[in-house]
């Protein structure tokens, strides 16, 4: 099983508003004991949006996106999600029942733009929204949800604890050593010879520059093939000639 992120929205991608999203789904899915595989930030480009939901709705993943289902001109998501699934875009009876419910008391009133936020492709669950009972909502395996990170974590954090709470595993984990006098094309062929061992562990480099110069060499996988993997690049390494230690030896490498 994989899991997606889309951010969509203009501010982020003009740097009006640093994107915290990422991060945050990361970390949630980790908790979990998931994996995020892959995220796409995208502007407010009807068109775009549309075309990038039909490539995720036709594969198997979970995708969360967020942004851009509020009732305002420049929030496109719900509207292209019904367009990109060829449904119609219809008020959610739990959806009006929830904003008829928020707003019952406020001196406007229940006004169509407010309704507007409960529109969701026709077939749609409702994902709650403990913040202000605004709904996101689910289609297939697609978990929309709102910009605001206030709103959004909470939801996020019940989707995967109500639809996806067998799914976690022990987690991939990860080994690597601080290599130094090398340099990271010196390495490929032993990253090359790891890789064909071991073909389901990923296998990375990290050139640092400054303050000191180093590649950062390790392995991601299964526990049993990360430690079969490290041992032979630490071997591989010590052959070369090359200084090494273990990654976890006092170096800061976030």
């Amino acid at each position: 099983m994989k899991f997606g992120a889309i951010i969509i929205g203009d501010e982020i991608l003009s740097g009006k508003r640093q994107d915290k999203h990422l991060s945050t789904v990361i970390c949630t899915l980790a908790e979990r004991g998931l994996e995020l595989s892959w995220a796409q930030y995208i502007g407010d480009d009807p068109q775009l949006i549309i075309d990038t939901l039909r490539r995720t709705f036709a594969s198997a993943d979970v995708v969360f996106s967020f942004g851009g289902i509020g009732a305002t001109p420049d929030d496109h998501t719900r509207q292209c999600a019904a367009t990109a699934v060829d449904k119609a875009l219809v008020l959610h009876p739990d959806a009006e029942a929830e904003i008829r419910a928020r707003f019952q008391e406020d001196p406007k009133g229940v006004t169509p733009q407010r309704l507007k936020m409960g529109e969701f492709p026709q077939g749609s669950a409702i994902i709650p929204n403990p913040y202000n009972r605004i709904p996101g909502f689910q289609y297939q395996q697609h978990y929309f949800l709102p910009g605001f990170p206030e709103m959004a974590w909470p939801m996020l954090a019940w989707v995967l604890d109500t639809h996806y709470a067998n799914a976690g595993g022990v987690g991939a984990v990860e080994a690597a050593i601080i290599v130094r006098e090398a340099g990271e094309s010196q390495l490929i062929d032993l990253m090359n010879q790891c890789l064909a061992q071991y073909p389901a562990l990923k296998v990375f480099s990290l050139p640092r520059v400054t303050p000191e110069r180093y590649i950062e060499l390790g392995v991601r996988g299964a526990a049993a093939d990360v430690a079969r993997g490290i041992a032979m690049l630490e071997a591989g390494v010590t052959a070369m000639g090359f200084p090494w230690v273990a990654a976890t030896q006092g170096y800061n490498i976030k």
